[in-house]
């Protein structure tokens, strides 16, 4: 063989190798905020460093909505990322556009300590499309400083509520903030046994759901409570840190989001939900889901990378960071310092039992524009809640089903 050939065949096999060992690289959009970004990219960039097989790239894209416009906007372009973060009322309406990859072939073996109720939020007609990864319930934030002033408990009931809400409601500020928004108002329905969806069926003329918008619009005419749209859900937090007001419903993930923008200047009151005895707790929350346009290898770094975060120590070390439910029960001895360190962290554990996915229906995401348009109309407009849940109703209805 001569000098010239040897060195060819040393360059193809130094290239060769190269090849082999390059990473699989995933494209990662995210819309998570501070602190829970951070976190994020901390666990992302601890598997990049700890293997050589994947290699994950994580862009942040705004919040839901913002991200699901441009996810929306690269899938039409023909680019979209191979891992997308995604609420879980988005997976559905993903896998009916056929956008979503099915992954039980991925997941054998898994531990045997999840909780099931909360993989099932990545399930839709029986196969696996998203992993849970940040999934959290609401509770009730107050101002404890002002309930104590006022010798007031937290309210267990949603008369309860009416009457901390009045004894709370001063000139300068209202005793409860109510958020026009469909998670917001579900979370109510829910609680007081009602339910948005029936049989795969918007549900807005059932009776309970109109006596929950009865509810709220009689906390906002008596001026106990004051109304925030869509647009002004930002200024709900705001309100309250700076004492406009003094009780608001929100998820639990909420609390740290809110310690880090801005000092709390006085004592948070963190509660359950009021619920009626065969009321439930909306589960909502983020899974990772792979797109359409993913390879085999891109899918299996997506699960590897899901292993990883779900291990106790690392599932620990975010719940402490983000405030989410812990989907393991191996992770539950690493988290009681936390809990037993602050117990109003354990509230929204608690409320696991009661615990069911808000929403898996497709065409949520076609319809819930209706719904909440209706809710400001009530809210803020003063309209009648039964004509406009009606109406809500009527155009939910004339959405094409699939």
């Amino acid at each position: 063989m001569n000098v010239v050939l040897q060195r060819w065949l040393l360059i193809s096999l130094f290239f060769g190798i190269a090849h082999a060992q390059r990473p699989v690289e995933i494209a990662f959009w995210h819309t998570l905020d501070s602190p829970a970004k951070e976190a994020l990219e901390k666990i992302v960039g601890d598997f990049n460093a700890r293997q050589r097989d994947y290699r994950f790239a994580v862009q942040y894209v705004g919040d839901l909505r913002e991200g699901g416009l441009k996810l929306t906007a690269a899938i039409r372009a023909g680019n979209p990322p191979q891992l997308y973060y995604g609420e879980i009322s988005f997976v559905s309406r993903t896998v009916q556009e056929n956008l979503a990859l099915p992954l039980d072939e991925y997941l054998g073996n898994l531990p045997a300590d999840f909780y099931p109720g909360l993989l099932e939020t990545g399930r839709f007609r029986g196969r696996t499309y998203a992993l849970p990864v940040e999934l959290h319930l609401p509770v009730l934030f107050f101002n404890a400083d002002q309930m104590a002033a006022r010798r007031l408990s937290p309210p267990q009931t949603w008369d309860d509520l009416a009457r901390a809400a009045q004894a709370l409601t001063t000139r300068a500020a209202k005793g409860f903030t109510v958020i026009s928004d469909v998670y917001s108002f579900n979370a109510v329905v829910m609680s007081r046994g009602g339910q948005l969806l029936r049989e795969g069926r918007p549900n807005f003329t059932d009776a309970r759901v109109v006596q929950s918008l009865e509810y709220l619009q009689n906390l906002v005419r008596s001026g106990h409570a004051q109304s925030r749209n869509i647009a002004e859900a930002q200024f709900a937090l705001v309100d309250f840190v700076r004492t406009k007001t003094f009780m608001g419903i929100a998820p639990v993930t909420v609390w740290p989001v809110l310690e880090k923008r801005s000092p709390i200047p006085f004592r948070l009151g963190v509660a359950p939900v009021p619920r009626t005895p065969d009321g439930k707790l909306p589960l909502a929350g983020g899974n990772l889901m792979v797109l359409r346009g993913a390879n085999e290898a891109q899918a299996r770094g997506v699960v590897a990378l899901w292993r990883y975060w779900m291990e106790p120590a690392n599932l620990a070390e975010w719940v402490k960071v983000t405030y989410c439910l812990p989907l393991r029960r191996a992770a539950q001895p690493l988290l009681e310092d936390f809990y037993r360190e602050d117990p109003r962290r354990r509230v929204a554990f608690s409320g696991l039992e009661q615990a069911v996915s808000w929403v898996q229906d497709p065409e949520v995401t076609l319809w819930y524009g209706f719904l909440e348009d209706a809710l400001e109309r009530v809210l803020k407009g003063n309209a009648n809640p039964r004509q406009a849940l009606e109406e809500a109703q009527r155009r939910a209805m004339a959405v094409e089903r699939r």
